[in-house]
């Protein structure tokens, strides 16, 4: 009677039983075998909760307004009065500056941070899609995990690796080790003339379902593109990308897509 040998744990085809396992246990092997790096900081580290608040404060605050409450009670996942005790412990550590009724803005302690952990975020959203070849629409998921789990010197690795580069899958800059992201001078799809040739350049809403819809009209970042019509009547803008057939997205949609303009 032939027994098949139960796979060894920890081996390729074990790990593959656990499903959404497999990518992070793909993750660590290739990061520790072939970079020879364990990712273990031997300094104090902010904690996950602490990095996800400073991370969705920044991106809340962008503008120079001050982030509201309520909106990062939602990005966070928590009802409005845990946030507001969250947010109170960062102002005491001076992180943020909380300004009740208002809302609450980092400090550059905190914006610092932040940006730390918006690198690692990207950082490792590209290295998942160029690297490992997932799709661009189930990274953010997995790189929402993995940010808090690498060292700097590993994300440094990554980084070259990578070619050191300036944006994410999606567009969104990555921020450099030191200093801020450069600023890019984009316009929103809705606010294209027709006639006037661009190029995508950022998709803001990381949500599977509408980056799956966005690349399956050929929108994706680097595509180039034509406006052949605007309609504020039907609230639709139709474009053509380049060597495809034109397609028609209402405002909402179109909204969440940033285009360089040909000047």
């Amino acid at each position: 009677m032939n027994v098949k040998t139960p796979p060894h744990p920890g081996s390729k085809k074990d790990v593959s039983r656990q499903g959404g396992c497999f990518h992070k246990y793909l993750f660590s092997k290739i990061l520790r075998q072939t970079l020879s790096l364990v990712p273990s900081p031997s300094y104090p580290m902010p904690s996950v909760t602490v990095e996800n608040y400073l991370k969705q404060i920044y991106l809340l605050q962008q503008g120079g307004e001050l982030a509201p409450m309520g909106g990062l009670a939602v990005a966070v996942g928590v009802t409005p009065g845990t946030a507001t005790s969250m947010v109170k412990t960062l102002a005491d550590a001076n992180l943020a500056d909380y300004a009740p009724r208002a809302g609450v803005r980092l400090t550059e302690a905190g914006t610092r941070l932040a940006l730390q952990v918006l690198r690692r975020h990207r950082l490792i959203e590209l290295f998942l899609v160029q690297t490992l070849g997932l799709d661009w629409s189930e990274v953010h998921d997995e790189a929402e995990e993995l940010e808090h789990a690498i060292s700097d010197k590993v994300l440094e690795k990554i980084d070259a690796l990578l070619g050191h580069p300036d944006t994410d899958p999606h567009g969104d800059p990555i921020p450099p080790s030191t200093g801020k992201p450069r600023q890019q001078k984009l316009t929103p799809l809705t606010e294209c003339t027709p006639d006037m040739a661009g190029e995508v350049a950022r998709v803001t809403d990381q949500a599977a379902e509408f980056l799956q819809f966005v690349d399956r009209q050929g929108l994706t970042p680097g595509a180039q593109f034509t406006v052949e019509s605007q309609s504020p009547t039907a609230d639709a803008i139709t474009v053509r990308p380049h060597n495809r057939e034109p397609v028609t997205l209402g405002t909402a949609a179109a909204m969440k897509i940033m285009v360089k303009v040909e000047e």
